[in-house]
């Protein structure tokens, strides 16, 4: 793991404040893991181009054990990221990894892939995160990929007060990421934030960025941020970044990304621009054309 303590605080002077609050809503998928779905399909078009959040962690192997078997996606992308556990991923496209502590697997969709994600464990915790990116239009039909990204292979660096940070993806206090997409340039960073210290994050004004806290409770400005909600960031005129401080120590994830501004279709697990499109992807997987 690439891993550096760095001599001073990525610079912010304005920082964006808090739009509003989510709490997100329980729900299960798969064949039966429980989750918590933070980014809605209603958020889509304000936090584009992410497209869903989902957040799980249990103790209890009943919530999570049945995984999600053999299921297709289309026209985007799919970051599971895990904090502990493990997960196998088995794909149409000839594709398999296991994705384990502080890992994270890169799938591309595109034009069509069925793929699983089980269990490779019977017990314990299991504790993480899927993210769904939006492909452009231009690529949305493109050859489905597949990266498995081990905990060792993600950049990392601490700040002077303790914070340590994951590049997952983009680029943070001159640190590149495991990931760089050039179409929505996603920045992805997990955070470990000590109790009274603060984190500061450059962030270009256009893009679109929340704080999801999994651990403890942090603030940005004067509103507390407690573990298991998603802050939208608002897009202020002037704001260069986000500053947040932790009331105790905290875990959090920070993500932002250029929007598409494209027209978004969805139905269940294929993502297009237009309901022709949707149409063309359930004709396309019912006669197997997704592997």
């Amino acid at each position: 793991m690439t891993h550096q303590t760095l001599p001073a605080a990525e610079a912010v002077l304005h920082t964006r404040s808090v739009e509003r609050l989510v709490d997100g809503q329980a729900a299960s998928d798969g064949a039966g893991v429980r989750l918590r779905r933070v980014l809605t399909q209603n958020l889509q078009r304000r936090l584009d181009p992410f497209l869903m959040l989902d957040a799980f962690g249990t103790d209890n192997p009943d919530d999570y054990i049945a995984g999600f078997p053999d299921h297709p996606h289309r026209g985007f992308e799919t970051i599971t990221h895990m904090v502990t556990g493990r997960i196998r991923h088995r794909d149409s496209a000839g594709h398999e990894g296991l994705v384990s502590n502080g890992g994270v697997q890169w799938m591309v969709a595109g034009r069509g892939v069925v793929h699983s994600e089980m269990p490779e464990q019977e017990g314990g915790r299991m504790e993480g995160f899927q993210l769904w990116l939006n492909l452009p239009a231009r690529d949305k039909l493109c050859e489905p990929s597949y990266r498995d990204i081990p905990a060792g292979e993600i950049p990392s660096y601490e700040t002077p007060e303790g914070v340590r940070v994951r590049v997952i993806a983009g680029a943070s206090h001159g640190v590149t990421g495991a990931m760089q997409r050039n179409a929505t340039e996603p920045l992805y960073l997990d955070l470990t934030i000590p109790a009274g210290t603060t984190f500061s994050q450059a962030l270009p004004p256009t893009f679109n960025a929340f704080v999801y806290v999994f651990g403890g409770q942090l603030a940005i400005g004067d509103v507390p941020v407690a573990a298991g909600r998603m802050a939208i960031l608002a897009n202020d005129p002037g704001a260069d970044g986000v500053v947040m401080k932790a009331a105790e120590s905290a875990r959090a994830l920070l993500i932002a990304g250029r929007p598409l501004g494209e027209p978004i279709a969805q139905h269940g697990p294929f993502v297009m621009n237009t309901q022709q499109e949707i149409v063309q992807a359930v004709r396309d997987f019912q006669a197997g054309r997704m592997g």
